[in-house]
């Protein structure tokens, strides 16, 4: 086996196009020679993914030439959706950015914007239909399989092995119960899945009820087409909702393109009756992809990280991160659009609910790992239906360095604890070799990397595997090692 590199050694490695990355992927803390002074660095990561797919379906079925800005590009589900709306008759552009970008951030100079021109509400589909293939992009099964509702012919979803695994009966269920028609072609419950929308695409009832689903993007899914039917549609949920803060960041996007929906307080009742005409749109960072970096900042004792472009409201629940830092120590401070996170002398343990973050808790469970006790986060039953079962994961991979995590904690499958080993993480130089698995799992490999930052000889299976939504993750948290 390769012995782990040095700081300066590794700096070049992450450096390196992804497809070129040993595999292992080794990290090692930082540490820098004497009289260095401590990292100090500014990123911006790519759009939102959440954001992106959002705007790609509404841009794609709007009326019009849309321009959005700063979106997710390069990445996997992005690439996907883009294919997808192509074949589904949306005409796609990259044109050069409008304005100049800072080097230091993770979107490149060069990096282009999108002009789509939309189908008017009504994709032309031929009657012998299309397949589309999404591979592992979850978000864009979703959010296509409601806008099947308003082809002109019959449209096939299909993915990867994990994501004929992923549900999605609650979503045909819907779908069935305004009048399309929905067929499982492999197993019952998940993709593949052929859906043929009602005759003249006119739903056979203009309401939808929904128990306590297992994604939130089914409500997004049906809220984002809503308004292209005829009638509107009007949502029933039960409550609480799943990851209820997705479901707000859909609304608050239709509500910026002029097209707000009514709803009750709390959420219970939802209606959409206007499609958003072609528009312009600056697409927010990636606030999943921030809480890495603002993480790095809370775990490295001599180092300052900052994050770019998330600072005051934001559309993400998982902008929120940082409060979740400050509650275990960290010191969190707000200039301009940067929010900066200074590490503490030491991390506290942490009782919380991940409710309307829950992408958030693979970094927050490693942020815990050092924190002395035992950290208690509710609100995460969706991790089981992600990418992996992220919490069969986290029990898995922690438990190399020692950590406990209890999933189904007091017989709550919604609630975990973790718990470091009593005299923490062994941080030793002669700490023994951990290769952590990533499942084919952006976001496992993006948070156990955290672990090397703190503990030597650490090593990332798969690392490619962040292309899936960040694609840069690696150069990025080489400036850590400048």
């Amino acid at each position: 086996m390769p012995d782990a590199p040095t700081p300066t050694e590794l700096h070049a490695i992450l450096q390196r196009p992804l497809a070129d990355l040993p595999d292992p992927l080794p990290i090692v803390p930082p540490t820098r020679p004497r009289g260095r002074p401590p990292a100090d660095i500014t990123v911006r990561p790519p759009g939102s993914k959440s954001l992106t797919n959002r705007a790609l379906l509404l841009a794609a079925l709007a009326d019009g030439v849309t321009t959005l800005r700063r979106p997710l590009l390069e990445a996997d589900d992005a690439e996907r959706m883009l294919a997808a709306i192509e074949t589904l008759g949306a005409k796609v552009e990259r044109i050069p950015s409008s304005e100049p970008r800072a080097s230091a951030r993770a979107v490149p100079d060069d990096a282009p914007d999108l002009r789509i021109t939309g189908v008017a509400g009504r994709w032309p589909v031929p009657p012998e239909g299309v397949t589309i293939d999404v591979a592992g992009a979850g978000t864009a099964a979703r959010f296509l399989a409601a806008a099947s509702l308003l082809a002109t012919g019959p449209v096939t979803i299909t993915g990867n092995a994990r994501m004929k695994q992923r549900p999605i009966a609650e979503l045909a269920d819907a779908l069935r119960s305004v009048g399309a028609t929905v067929e499982h072609l492999e197993s019952p419950d998940c993709p593949p899945v052929r859906i043929t929308p009602p005759p003249g695409n006119i739903p056979t009832t203009a309401a939808v009820a929904l128990g306590n689903t297992q994604s939130s993007q089914f409500i997004s899914a049906l809220l984002l087409v809503g308004g292209f039917l005829p009638s509107g549609l009007a949502l029933r949920l039960a409550l609480p909702i799943t990851s209820e803060s997705y479901v707000r960041m859909t609304l608050d996007l239709l509500a910026s393109l002029e097209c707000p929906a009514r709803s009750a307080a709390d959420l219970s009742v939802i209606q959409v009756s206007h499609a958003p005409r072609a528009f312009d749109l600056e697409i927010e960072p990636d606030a999943s992809g921030a809480t890495y970096f603002w993480a790095a900042g809370a775990l490295l004792r001599d180092a300052t990280v900052r994050v770019d472009g998330l600072a005051g409201e934001s559309l993400q629940g998982d902008a929120r991160f940082i409060d979740e830092l400050e509650r275990m120590g960290a010191t969190i401070a707000t200039r301009g659009t940067i929010v900066t996170c200074r590490a503490p002398d030491g991390l506290r343990s942490t009782m919380t609910s991940l409710h309307d973050m829950p992408d958030a808790a693979m970094t927050l469970a490693v942020c815990a790992s050092f924190a002395p006790g035992t950290s208690i986060f509710r609100g995460v039953r969706t991790l089981r239906v992600k990418e992996t079962d992220r919490i069969a994961a986290l029990v898995n991979e922690l438990a190399k360095v020692a950590v406990t995590v209890e999933p189904d904690l007091m017989g709550d499958p919604d609630a975990i604890s973790i718990t470091p080993p009593p005299r923490g993480i062994d941080v030793s130089q002669d700490a023994p070799r951990v290769e952590f698995d990533t499942y084919d799992d952006h976001r496992m490999a993006m948070s156990l990397a955290l672990l090397g930052l703190r503990r030597p000889n650490v090593w990332i299976r798969d690392p490619a595997c962040v292309a899936k939504t960040y694609p840069g993750y690696w150069q990025d948290l080489a400036r850590l090692y400048e």
